[in-house]
C-alpha cells in the first residue's frame, strides 16, 4: 500500500508518546473510551426478539482474510456465498432465505445499505473484522431503526474498538489460491489529556477459485477519541476501502460444472481470448463523527454526523455492440458501399455518489424503565455515467454516452420503551415513522424514464418477555413479539412503465420463543411467521420498457422454527449446534416464458400456486466442537481446535418450484487449529491454521436462472451456478507488542 511506511511510522510515534505520558492511576472509566454504540438500536438481552451476538474473541478466531459474511456462516439460519468461490471479493449472506437487499446493516449505528440497490457490499470495506468489537445479528424485523427496512435480518456492527493500553499488532495470513492478508494496527491507549488514537492498515489479495476472479483489496482506518469529562466524549472515524476484483458475477453455465468448474465467460473477445482487465474498481470513504453526553443520572444523549463517499466503475469488453445502443450512427465505409452496424468495444460504467446525514438518540433509564427517542435524516446524491474507452471503429476514445443522476432523501423518527412490571414481566413497544422520497432522472437503457416516488411508512412493534427465573448464573425466559415493516422498491424495480410502477412491500412478523441459560448448558427455541404483502419477485415478464424487473405478488410467507443449544462438557470440551426448519411459500404468482415458436416471441403466462420461495432452504443446520486442552493447564499458552459443520438444504433458483431450476443440498466441514503463547519480546504470539471444506465437497452455494424459453411445447432452462472451492487452507501469524 502506498502510504504503509508513513502510517506505520506515525503509529509508532503515537504509541511511544502515549507510553511516555500514560498515567498509572487512571481510573477504570478513563482507561479507554468505550466503543460507540447507539444503544437504542440494538436489542437488549431481555427484549422479545431473537438475536445472535458475535464478540471480538469469536471474530478474531475466524478472521483469516475472508469477508465479514463468512464470519457469520455458522450462526442460525445463515447461508453465505462467494462469487470467486473463496469468501474473498464479492460475498453475501442470506438469513432465513432473505438476501442482503432485505437486510438492514448499520456500522456504529450509521446506515450502510446502498441507497439505490439497498444491498451491502462488504468488499468495499476490506478487513473490517480486524477492527470490529462486536456484531449483533437480529433475525426477523427486529429493532432496526436507521436505514433500509429489515425484511429478514438486522446486522449491527460496532467497529470503533480501541486498545485499552498503548500497543501494536501485526497479522499476516497466507492460503490457497495465493491468498494473502496483511494487517498492521496500533493504538495509544488513553493519554493524560483524554485523547486516544488508533489506526489500522490492511491489504488482502487472492487469485480466487474461479478463473480471472482475483481480488486486490486495501483499507485504512483511523479513530480519534477525546474524553472531555466524565459526562462528555467525542469520537471521529475515517475509514477508506479500495477494491479491484475480477468480474465473476455471471457464474458458471450448468453444462460446464462437470467439465470446468472454474470457467468464467466474462471478457471473452471475438478471437476467443479473454480481456485482461475485466474488473470492478471502487473506492468508498467513510467519515463518522460521534458526540455522547450524559445529561444527568438518568438521561444520555447521542448524536452522529456522517458522510460516505463512493466512486468507481466496472470495465468490460463487449463484442458486437450495435452503434445505435450508444446513440451513434452506423459506420459507412469511405467507398459508401458497406454499412457496419456494430463494433467490439471496451466500456466503463461509473457510479459517483455522496451519502450523508445525521442520526441522534436520547435514552432515559431509571430502575425498571427505559425510553429511547431518536431519528435520522440522510440524503443520497448519485451520478451514473458511462464511457467507451476504446472501439474498433467509429467511436472516439473516452466517448461518454450517458449521464444520469438520482436523489434519495430518507427521514425517520422513533420512540421505544421497555418497562419491567413486577419481577417477571417486561413490556416492549416501538413506533417508527419513516419517509422516503426518491427521484430518478433516467436509466442507462431508458434515459427518458424519470420516475418520482414518495413513501410514508409507519412501523410499529410490540412484545412481552416473561422471566421464569433470573439469577447471576442462570436465566429462563419466554417471549413473544409482533412487528410490521415496510420497504420501498429499489432502483431497478422502477425501470418499468409509468403506468405499472411497483408498490412498497409490507411484512408482518410474529416471533415467540423460549430460552434457558445455565452454568454448563443453554438452549433456545424460536418460532417465526413472516407474512408478506406485495413482495417483489422476478417473474420473467418483460415490462413495457423492455426490461426484466421484479413484480409485486399479493401474498407469501416464511414460517419456521430455530433451535439452538450449547453444552460445556468439560473444561476442555464445548459443543454447540443450531437447526432451522422452515416452510417458505408464494401463494400464487404468474411466470412469463418466452415462446420461441411464436414469430413475435410472445410470452406464455404460467400460473403457479403455493410454490417455494427462491433461495429459501427448508433445512439449515450448523454446529461445532471446541477442544481446549491447555485452558487450565498452562497459563502462558492456549491451544484450541474447532471442528465446524454446516448443512444447507435444497434451494430453488426461482419461484417456480421446478426441480430443474434448483441447487442441490450440501454439507461442509471446516477445521481450525489455534495456538497462542506469551513470550518476550512480544505480549503474545498467535498462530492459526484453518482447513475449509476438509472433505473436498463439490457444491454450489448460489445461482440463478439465466434464461427460460419454450419451444416444441417444452421448456428449455439455462441455469448458472457459483461453485465454491474444494478443500483449501488459510494460515495466519499474529504478533502483539
Amino acid at each position: 500500500m502506498q502510504h504503509f511506511n508513513k502510517l506505520i511510522a506515525t503509529m509508532a510515534a503515537l504509541i511511544a508518546a502515549a507510553q511516555a505520558t500514560a498515567q498509572e492511576d487512571t481510573t477504570k472509566a478513563q482507561k479507554a473510551l468505550q466503543p460507540v454504540e447507539v444503544r437504542s438500536l440494538r436489542a437488549g438481552s431481555l427484549a422479545p426478539f431473537v438475536t445472535t451476538e458475535v464478540n471480538a474473541k469469536d471474530i478474531e478466531k475466524a478472521n483469516l482474510g475472508q469477508d465479514l459474511p463468512y464470519l457469520l456462516q455458522y450462526t442460525p439460519s445463515a447461508v453465505v456465498t462467494s462469487d470467486a468461490g473463496t469468501g474473498i471479493g464479492y460475498t453475501g449472506v442470506r438469513v432465513r432465505g432473505t438476501d442482503g437487499v432485505r437486510m438492514n446493516v448499520t456500522l456504529n449505528g450509521i446506515p450502510v445499505n446502498d441507497a439505490e440497490s439497498q444491498g451491502t457490499f462488504f468488499v468495499n470495506f476490506p478487513d473490517l473484522a480486524s477492527s470490529t468489537g462486536s456484531i449483533q445479528l437480529q433475525r426477523g424485523v427486529g429493532t432496526s431503526t436507521n436505514g433500509a427496512g429489515a425484511f429478514g435480518a438486522t446486522m449491527s456492527i460496532s467497529n470503533m474498538m480501541q486498545m485499552d493500553r498503548a500497543g501494536a499488532e501485526i497479522s499476516n495470513s497466507y492460503g490457497s489460491f495465493n491468498t494473502w492478508k496483511h494487517t498492521v494496527k496500533g493504538g495509544t491507549g488513553m493519554m493524560k489529556n483524554g485523547f486516544q488514537f488508533d489506526a489500522r492498515l490492511s491489504k488482502i489479495s487472492s487469485d480466487g477459485f474461479i478463473d480471472r476472479s482475483a481480488s486486490d483489496l486495501e483499507a485504512i482506518q483511523l479513530i480519534g477519541g477525546w474524553k472531555l469529562s466524565k459526562r462528555t466524549s467525542l469520537r471521529f472515524m475515517l475509514m477508506t476501502g479500495k477494491e479491484k476484483t475480477g468480474q465473476a458475477w455471471n457464474g458458471v453455465p450448468q453444462d460446464s460444472l462437470k467439465t470446468n468448474r472454474t470457467f468464467n465467460e466474462l471478457g471473452r473477445k471475438t478471437d476467443g481470448s479473454f480481456y485482461n482487465n475485466q474488473t470492478d474498481n471502487y473506492q468508498q470513504d467513510y467519515y463518522q463523527f460521534f458526540a455522547d453526553h450524559k445529561f444527568g443520572k438518568y438521561l444520555t444523549g447521542h448524536m452522529a454526523l456522517f458522510m460516505t463517499r463512493g466512486r468507481g466503475y466496472y470495465e468490460e469488453y463487449k463484442a458486437g455492440e450495435s452503434f445505435s445502443s450508444y446513440g451513434l450512427k452506423d459506420y459507412i465505409s469511405p467507398s459508401g458501399n458497406d454499412t457496419v452496424t456494430s463494433t467490439d468495444l471496451i466500456r466503463q460504467l461509473w457510479l459517483d455518489n455522496y451519502y450523508y446525514g445525521s442520526v441522534f438518540s436520547l435514552m432515559y433509564e431509571k430502575k425498571q424503565t427505559q425510553i429511547s427517542f431518536g431519528g435520522g435524516w440522510t440524503q443520497y446524491l448519485g451520478d451514473h455515467y458511462g464511457y467507451i474507452t476504446w472501439a474498433q471503429l467509429n467511436v472516439a476514445d473516452n466517448y461518454r454516452w450517458y449521464m444520469l443522476d438520482a436523489q434519495k432523501n430518507d427521514m425517520n423518527l422513533y420512540v421505544k420503551a421497555q418497562q419491567t412490571v413486577g419481577e417477571k414481566w417486561i413490556l416492549f413497544g416501538d413506533m417508527q415513522y419513516r419517509n422516503v422520497a426518491y427521484t430518478i432522472n433516467g436509466f442507462r437503457r431508458n434515459p427518458t424514464l424519470r420516475p418520482n416516488a414518495d413513501f410514508s411508512f409507519f412501523n410499529p412493534k410490540a412484545g412481552v418477555t416473561y422471566l421464569l427465573r433470573k439469577t447471576t448464573i442462570q436465566q429462563q425466559k419466554l417471549y413473544a413479539s409482533v412487528a410490521v415493516a415496510n420497504k420501498e422498491p429499489n432502483r431497478d424495480d422502477f425501470e418499468a412503465s409509468p403506468l405499472k410502477q411497483p408498490v412498497a412491500e409490507r411484512l408482518y412478523d410474529v416471533e415467540a420463543g423460549y430460552e434457558i441459560n445455565k452454568r454448563k448448558w443453554s438452549a433456545a427455541a424460536n418460532f417465526y411467521y413472516m407474512m408478506y404483502r406485495d413482495q417483489l419477485v422476478f417473474t420473467g415478464q418483460i415490462n413495457d420498457v423492455g426490461a426484466y424487473s421484479r413484480t409485486n405478488v399479493p401474498e407469501s410467507y416464511r414460517m419456521g422454527i430455530e433451535l439452538q443449544g450449547a453444552y460445556i462438557a468439560s473444561y476442555w470440551l464445548k459443543l454447540n449446534a443450531n437447526l432451522t426448519l422452515s416452510d417458505n411459500r408464494i401463494k400464487q404468482y404468474t411466470e412469463y416464458i418466452d415462446n420461441w415458436d411464436d414469430p413475435n416471441f410472445a410470452q406464455v403466462a404460467v400460473v403457479h400456486n403455493n410454490t417455494p420461495i427462491a433461495f429459501s432452504p427448508a433445512t439449515i443446520a450448523g454446529g461445532g466442537i471446541t477442544l481446549s486442552p491447555f485452558r487450565y493447564m498452562k497459563h502462558d499458552q492456549t491451544l484450541e481446535l474447532d471442528i465446524l459443520g454446516k448443512h444447507v438444504g435444497k434451494q430453488y433458483l426461482d419461484n417456480s418450484g421446478d426441480e430443474k431450476r434448483s441447487l442441490q443440498a450440501y454439507n461442509l466441514c471446516d477445521v481450525r487449529l489455534r495456538y497462542g503463547i506469551k513470550m518476550k519480546p512480544f505480549k503474545e504470539v498467535l498462530a492459526t491454521i484453518a482447513v475449509n471444506n476438509i472433505f473436498d465437497r463439490r457444491y454450489a452455494s448460489n445461482g440463478y436462472v439465466w434464461y427460460v424459453y419454450q419451444t416444441g411445447g417444452q421448456n428449455v432452462v439455462d441455469n448458472r451456478f457459483f461453485p465454491q472451492a474444494g478443500i483449501n487452507f488459510l494460515t495466519s501469524l499474529t504478533l502483539r507488542f
